[in-house]
């Protein structure tokens, strides 16, 4: 079978949980992709509740506070997995964006899936973890997970800003949440993996909370990532091409200016456009709380 018309992939999902076995590989992944686009669009039909969250987590990034992703299962993996990619694309500190997994550090790699019933363990991460300054961002497919429950539930009890992202409408977690973001993605081709359909609009979602954010911080510039941390060859080979980009200087001169600032792509822009030192570049940096374009339209004015 190498196509399949609309009459045909209804039957399919009509019969997928007594057929599914028998179907041919590429029958297989036709359905898995039909369903697969049915993400965006709910994904989209949720931008204003996901705009409303965003907004309150740069407020309290700006007050000093720290973004906390929550979970079990697939929906902690995901958290982790969003807020460890945070420090070298957007050169922001490890523990500006957490993640929580129930269950611990194990758990990203075994499952240990009675751990998401452990309401009091979520309880005990909040109160070790967060203060008032911060938000939290529950994950939880289903929006009953009783460790994610637990710990907006605390956070609510200390007035920490609550998001709650769910797969269902009208869910506990979504009641309990200051700012609920529902995608509901309907049932998955394996039921009750969440794994699949849930799990790609709760990336999607959690990708978009993270730039975005990022982006009202001042961590991009243009569509540049002014902050990558050149940790290796292939970063540090970007950030020669965004110096490059910005100033219009040649790859021997980025490297050099690249150099004195120690790696640190903005500065070594500053240093290039105007003619400064290093430390005069890190100084006013300082001065714009880190906020890159800020600092570039500052002293873009003082010398027009």
């Amino acid at each position: 079978m190498n196509e399949m018309n609309p009459t045909s992939l209804t039957e399919m999902r009509n019969k997928e949980s007594e057929n599914l076995h028998q179907f041919s590989t590429l029958e297989i992944i036709q359905l898995m992709n039909q369903e697969d686009k049915k993400v965006p669009e709910v994904v989209e039909k949720a931008l204003p509740q996901l705009s409303n969250a965003i907004d309150a987590v740069v407020d309290a990034l700006k007050c000093g506070g720290k973004l906390f992703y929550i979970g079990a299962g697939t929906s902690g993996r995901l958290g982790v997995l969003d807020a460890s990619e945070c420090p070298p694309t957007f050169g922001v500190s490890h523990d500006l964006v957490n993640g929580i997994i129930a269950g611990g550090e194990k758990a990203v790699r075994y499952p240990i899936e009675n751990a998401e019933d452990n309401r009091e363990a979520g309880i005990a991460e909040v109160d070790r973890l967060l203060t008032q300054k911060d938000i939290v961002i529950g994950i939880a497919s289903s929006g009953s997970t009783p460790f994610v429950l637990g710990a907006l539930e605390r956070a609510n009890e200390k007035n920490i800003p609550t998001v709650g992202i769910s797969c269902n409408i009208g869910s506990d977690l979504a009641r309990i949440s200051k700012y609920p973001i529902e995608i509901p993605v309907g049932p998955e081709v394996v039921t009750g993996s969440t794994r699949l359909k849930a799990g790609t609009a709760q990336k999607m979602v959690l990708n978009m909370i993270s730039t975005a954010s990022m982006i009202k911080m001042g961590k991009v510039y243009k569509n540049l990532m002014v902050n990558v941390q050149a940790t290796n060859e292939k970063l540090r080979q970007r950030s020669i091409s965004i110096i490059q980009d910005v100033t219009g200087v040649e790859e021997a001169v980025a490297k050099e200016m690249s150099k004195k600032a120690n790696g640190d792509t903005r500065m070594a822009i500053l240093m290039i456009l105007f003619s400064i030192e290093c430390e005069t570049a890190k100084s006013i940096l300082n001065n714009y709380n880190d906020h890159f374009p800020k600092a570039l339209e500052e002293l873009q004015n003082q010398k027009n």
